[in-house]
């Protein structure tokens, strides 16, 4: 029996210490908490919010969540965003899956240490290839918007019309997207062009 417990501690010690192991963790637990125990979401539209608080383990130098922490629990949130409205689960039964290929973020204001917040995201939109999302953090202490985020998540195997057709049971039409994202979506073919240019690959061949 100790023998057991050795070997799983060290197990455990080991998936956490070569692994990023509480995002392994985190990810799945989110999706069967929106799959389970949360009420499915038929508006693909409607903004859905995430709860979090800023741990020790969030902080960087100056005693604030991290910049790369918003990140990860926006991709926690989208998580759980996407399986509430049905988006993860057609990709699935299509047997297709998103990847994220862009993502821009601003910082207005420092998350503290134990600051209660929520990640409200919401689908933004869709073109030919991708859907755009966007994560709001928000302190529960005043309601300020502390960080706007940003991202394009790549369908692959299908397309984000098909996946909507196939939630809906109907053709929709996508919202018209708004300016700044539609500027944002300008860069990044700018930037996809040049970055082609400069390794030499045909305009044929596009990035994610």
């Amino acid at each position: 029996m100790v023998g057991l417990l050795v070997a799983l501690l060290a197990l455990a010690l080991a998936f956490f210490a070569l692994l990023d192991g509480w995002y392994l963790v985190r990810v799945p637990c989110a999706v069967l908490r929106a799959r389970l125990l949360q009420p499915r979401v038929r508006d693909l539209l409607a903004e859905q919010s995430y709860s979090g608080r800023v741990l020790p383990s969030d902080l960087d130098l100056l005693l604030h969540m991290n910049n790369a922490r918003y990140l990860r629990e926006a991709d926690v949130a989208r998580a759980a965003h996407l399986t509430r409205c049905g988006v993860l689960g057609a990709l699935r039964e299509l047997g297709a899956h998103a990847v994220l290929a862009a993502s821009c973020a601003r910082y207005r204001r420092s998350l503290r240490l134990l600051e209660p917040f929520e990640v409200r995201t919401r689908l933004l939109g869709w073109d030919d290839r991708a859907f755009y999302l966007e994560a709001r953090f928000v302190s529960l202490r005043d309601g300020f918007l502390c960080a706007l985020l940003r991202s394009r998540q790549h369908v692959v195997g299908t397309s984000p019309d098909r996946v909507v057709q196939h939630l809906c049971k109907r053709r929709v039409e996508p919202p018209e997207l708004p300016e700044d994202l539609q500027h944002w979506i300008a860069y990044n073919e700018a930037s996809s062009q040049l970055l082609r240019a400069e390794s030499g690959l045909s305009d044929t061949i596009k990035d994610q």
